[in-house]
């Protein structure tokens, strides 16, 4: 005959008791009331769950507002973390893309902290315009008659689309309806913009016959899309931008050429190879040049409209552009960025983007040789980390084939039993640091490449958690 196990009958401390402990007391003043109230009754059901399945733990009233106390700041750590881009690609979209310059964080913290003259002419004492602040800015660097800003390339695409296609015709070759993260589709945004799409050429191969053919009456823009994030290459055939510029003058029709990544600037400085700039693509006859503001560029997310006057105003008057509207505290970076390209000779000291493609192999090679004897003993016996030559790349769907020689530290374990299990521990370890770690697992090994490695001295003062979150192999234990 079964007997039945003795029921643990153990006192659990009230909600009141524990808000009136030491502890409960400094969660009180640090979260107020109701948090640390609502912090404490989790803790306390976690203590029921305990008792009813037989496991230890502590129950006083101190160990439980611990428990409240850790799982309240667990909850109020930032979820827009800053990280270790330790991944070889500088512009990361999932990592924020571009590093904004001080120049222009100062900028933006100068509009968070006071009012602004955002839409007010100081001068004129009067109403202003906010894209006065960078339109003489995007004129000067690029050579266009006029510019506007939105806030982000997309919103520009549309913004355009819509103000030149909406009931008509936008003429686009079939080899440049792209793609890029997220699912997001050239054609689905014709649709929300309403114009209708009209394709021309093939995949690989398209002639100006085909556009001359496709314009009519009907037709509100010609577009050209640059292929930043993907490559053909082979039996292929493409309308140079001058070509179509020409059509375009003689069929009475805008041509808007999509740049995407928005180079400013010759990126043969930084050992890249050839990429079009805006004012290129102006140069070539473009009427509008729609381009991003944290891809190349090296700042901010923003959508830069830029050509020729006449169309600038008319996608102004677009009342869609209020909705797409930049607002203060990127206007303000993006003016301080935009600052720094008068002076391209030292654009590579002063904005990271730049910094970061310009750098050296030797002194990343320099980097990764002074961090490597740290990381090999916070990683422990059971992982070789070595120096290793590696590959970067630019990201954010610019200059997809070119990478950049780079160096890193490569961490492999010893055992080749259960490699791949230890090896997704040992990243997960990294990404639960103060600062998370990301870096990338490829060839067996956790590589993680120092082109982007600004601070040193941060990242060896959490070595000493990590020997801790290996050697547990598990996540550090948060009350639930």
């Amino acid at each position: 005959m079964n007997e039945a196990r003795p029921v643990r009958r153990i006192r659990v401390p009230s909600v009141d008791e524990v808000l009136r402990s030491d502890v409960g007391a400094v969660l009180r003043g640090s979260f107020g009331h109701a948090a640390a109230a609502g912090a404490i009754r989790r803790a306390l059901a976690r203590v029921r769950a305990d008792v009813m399945e037989g496991t230890g733990g502590s129950y006083d009233v101190e160990a439980i507002a611990r428990n409240a106390s850790a799982l309240l700041h667990h909850e109020q750590r930032p979820s827009v973390r800053r990280v270790f881009n330790l991944t070889g690609t500088v512009l990361h979209t999932n990592l924020g893309r571009a590093l904004l310059p001080e120049c222009a964080i100062a900028a933006a913290v100068e509009a968070m902290r006071f009012p602004a003259a955002l839409e007010f002419d100081v001068d004129r004492g009067a109403r202003g315009e906010r894209d006065d602040h960078v339109r003489g800015l995007i004129r000067e660097l690029t050579g266009a008659e006029d510019a506007a800003v939105v806030n982000n390339n997309a919103g520009a695409v549309l913004l355009v689309l819509n103000t030149f296609g909406a009931g008509r015709e936008t003429v686009v070759s079939r080899g440049e309806l792209i793609e890029i993260g997220g699912s997001f589709r050239l054609p689905d945004i014709m649709v929300r913009a309403g114009t209708r799409l009209v394709e021309v050429g093939t995949t690989n191969r398209t002639h100006p016959s085909d556009y001359e053919r496709a314009i009519s009456a009907g037709t509100g823009l010609i577009m050209k899309a640059h292929t930043s994030n993907f490559v053909i290459r082979g039996f292929t055939r493409s309308v140079p931008a001058s070509e179509l510029a020409r059509l375009a003058r003689e069929r009475g029709v805008p041509l808007v050429h999509d740049l995407g990544s928005g180079a400013l600037i010759d990126m043969a400085r930084f050992g890249l190879p050839p990429e079009p700039t805006v004012r290129e693509a102006l140069a070539d006859g473009a009427g509008l040049v729609t381009f991003s503001g944290d891809k190349l560029l090296g700042g901010p997310q923003a959508g830069l409209i830029a050509g020729a006057r006449e169309l600038v105003a008319q996608v102004a008057k677009n009342p869609m552009k209020r909705a797409l509207r930049i607002d203060k505290i990127r206007l303000a970076a993006l003016e301080a960025v935009l600052k720094l390209y008068r002076d391209p000779d030292r654009l590579a000291e002063r904005l990271p983007t730049a910094r970061h493609l310009a750098r050296g192999k030797a002194e990343i090679d320099a980097v990764a040789a002074r961090l490597r004897d740290a990381l090999a003993s916070a990683v422990g016996a059971d992982f070789a980390a070595g120096v290793a030559d590696c590959v970067s790349q630019v990201g954010s769907g610019a200059l997809p084939l070119e990478t950049l020689p780079s160096a890193g530290i490569a961490i492999r374990p010893r055992a080749r039993k259960e490699a791949g299990r230890r090896l997704a521990a040992l990243a997960k370890a990294f990404r639960n640091l103060p600062v998370p770690v990301i870096g990338r697992i490829e060839d067996n090994a956790l590589v993680l490449d120092m082109r982007c490695m600004d601070d040193e001295g941060g990242f060896l003062t959490q070595l000493p958690e990590l020997c801790i979150l290996v050697g547990s192999d598990e996540e550090p234990d948060v009350p639930a």
